[in-house]
């Protein structure tokens, strides 16, 4: 048979390629071999394909639900759908009692305590919204919407003990609710300066910081005098910043709850909170167990039991007498200042 050639053209030249010769069929052979050889390439190709379209749209459905639950968690935060998932017949509303102060004499654990009540709803954290500027410039509509749901019949409990001590607060305060029932924990001053001494203390041991002893922060070393620099002194001088209060608000807009006596009974002291909120006598000695490993009265409703957190209760760091005696002798003409103005005395006199 006779030979002849291919001739291929690539951009309008004109080549003359390889023999064919039909004789032997060895061009035919390795033809076939080409195409199987692109035939396998392109389905290969494919395949890949298809598996990173595969992969990229489960990825982007994955990164589509995330983004879509940060979404939802940000709405949820912003209260947009959380109104809608209440009880029925609840809504949030501005606290009709602020425990105000004072830091470190009991707050919590009253909180805590009076929240046992059926008509009491408490704000689950300390709002700060009256002492801090940048919250109180977002106003009061935000505030309230930081409230928790409760019914037209129960009473919501706000807590901060920063109040106590800030100069705007009560007018702030009265500016929202002239009418509003207040509650201030007081103790022994020298036992509170030892407490707010210790929460510091252990704060700074855990993050492996050292912290000045007592007697160097309490005692003036040029005079060997209280130091009333020492924030957690000029704190416990409570007539210095209850006056503050008592300019804007009426003495029975107040309630004074024993700090000292709430550890030893707290049933009594409570029976106080519910006659000055109005409420029935419903917190009783079953609602409280001593727990002998804490060394304080914790809550129990039903059968749950709960105490405060670990940071509440703690030993006070060793403190020598003498110190101690001068704190006593420190407060006590201020103590004398305070009892006059608000018509009672403590035990601590």
């Amino acid at each position: 048979m006779s030979n002849f050639k291919w001739t291929f053209y690539t951009r309008g030249e004109r080549y003359v390629n390889y023999d064919y010769c039909s004789a032997d069929g060895t061009m035919r052979q390795q033809w076939k071999h080409a195409v199987v050889v692109v035939c396998v390439i392109f389905i290969i190709l494919n395949i890949s394909i298809y598996s990173n379209t595969i992969a990229w749209r489960d990825l982007n459905m994955n990164n589509i639900i995330y983004e879509d639950s940060i979404k939802f968690r940000k709405l949820l935060e912003q209260d947009q759908f959380s109104e809608k998932f209440h009880p029925v017949g609840t809504k949030r509303r501005f606290p009709q009692c602020i425990i105000f102060g004072v830091r470190k004499c009991g707050t919590r654990a009253l909180l805590e305590f009076i929240g046992l009540h059926p008509q009491v709803q408490n704000a689950e954290h300390e709002m700060h919204f009256f002492d801090e500027d940048e919250k109180y410039n977002l106003g009061l509509e935000w505030y309230r919407k930081h409230m928790p749901y409760s019914y037209p019949e129960q009473i919501t409990v706000e807590k901060s003990p920063r109040y106590f001590i800030t100069d705007k607060v009560p007018e702030r305060i009265s500016m929202m609710n002239s009418t509003i029932k207040l509650i201030v924990v007081l103790r022994n001053p020298t036992t509170r300066v030892l407490s707010d001494y210790t929460q510091v203390y252990y704060n700074k041991l855990a993050k492996g910081v050292t912290f000045q002893k007592i007697e160097e922060l309490v005692i003036d070393p040029y005079t060997g005098e209280i130091n009333t620099d020492y924030k957690a002194v000029r704190i416990s001088i409570y007539h210095h910043h209850f006056e503050r209060w008592l300019r804007v608000f009426k003495r029975e807009q107040i309630l004074i709850v024993d700090g000292d006596n709430l550890i030893l009974d707290p049933v009594s002291e409570i029976k106080h909170v519910e006659s000055f909120l109005g409420l029935e006598h419903r917190i009783t000695q079953d609602n409280f167990y001593f727990n002998k490993t804490r060394g304080f009265f914790c809550k129990k409703q039903g059968s749950m039991e709960k105490c405060l957190g670990a940071t509440k209760g703690r030993p006070h760091p060793g403190t020598h007498p003498s110190v101690i005696r001068k704190l006593n002798k420190f407060f006590k003409p201020h103590n004398e200042k305070l009892f006059k103005m608000i018509n009672r005395t403590f035990k601590w006199s």
